[in-house]
């Protein structure tokens, strides 16, 4: 019979959040520790990570900071040696640069698809290939997009990496299901960050979120922290392949002027 008091515990897991220096990552990587983990707080921003894993050290958590620089392939591969007994990978890191299609320069363009895409790619298959050799199991979850799911303007680049993880997540769940691996994606919807805190800052933006999704408010980074730790647990053990939303309803439903 399942322990129930357990089943949504981390304890005894090391987490490898990659891209935990601030907003989406550093929330699943407190929620993490919360739970259990030994959480690894991944990035290129050291000093923040180290003070980071600190205040989780001071609450009694266990965390360490670990260099990663996820456009860098030897920064890459150095990371997973360095965490190459991690029972869960998380990643968050990623970049967008919203213009038209028609604008992104060449050098926009590898630098989004090396961020988004290429460098979790080898970080992925660097700690899979480990996560097979060592025969305990584990559990991916990476961080997609809406844009993982429809399409809106003036995000082509951000929505081709982030489409192609949600195609890997299926991908990977199928072919490691064998080795105990589970490998699902979360598609965040509007959740407010530094990286599109400009963009929501004009009224129209707020008015036209009211009209578009049942949830009229902006998402914030620990509304995906807690979906995060539970495809992480043991509570998910029979959840793999899937492209979760949280977005408020958004991409599941419409809204319209009709009152009885």
């Amino acid at each position: 019979m399942r322990n129930y008091e357990t089943m949504f515990s981390l304890q005894g897991k090391k987490a490898l959040i990659a891209g935990a220096s601030r907003g989406i990552g550093l929330a699943i990587a407190q929620a993490a520790a919360a739970h259990g983990a030994h959480a690894v707080l991944a990035a290129r921003s050291t000093a923040a990570l180290e003070r980071e894993a600190a205040a989780l050290a001071a609450q009694g958590y266990s965390a360490a900071a670990l260099a990663l620089d996820i456009a860098d392939p030897d920064s890459v591969d150095k990371a997973a040696e360095a965490c190459s007994d991690a029972d869960i990978l998380v990643n968050v890191a990623g970049t967008n640069i919203r213009k038209r299609f028609e604008d992104y320069t060449a050098e926009e363009y590898e630098r989004i698809m090396q961020t988004n895409l290429h460098g979790i790619v080898r970080l992925t298959r660097n700690l899979g290939k480990r996560m097979i050799a060592r025969g305990a199991g584990g559990k991916i979850v990476n961080i997609g997009s809406l844009m993982s799911l429809l399409g809106l303007p003036h995000l082509s680049i951000y929505a081709m990496t982030k489409s192609a993880l949600a195609g890997l997540t299926r991908a990977l769940a199928a072919e490691w299901a064998e080795h105990g691996i589970q490998v699902n994606c979360i598609a965040p919807g509007f959740i407010l960050t530094d990286l599109n805190r400009a963009m929501w800052q004009p009224p129209a933006m707020a008015e036209w979120l009211k009209g578009a999704q049942p949830n009229p408010r902006l998402g914030v980074p620990d509304d995906i922290a807690g979906l995060a730790v539970f495809l992480s647990s043991p509570a998910a053990d029979y959840i793999t392949g899937q492209v979760i939303a949280s977005d408020g309803g958004y991409t599941t439903t419409a809204r319209w002027p009709f009152a009885p």
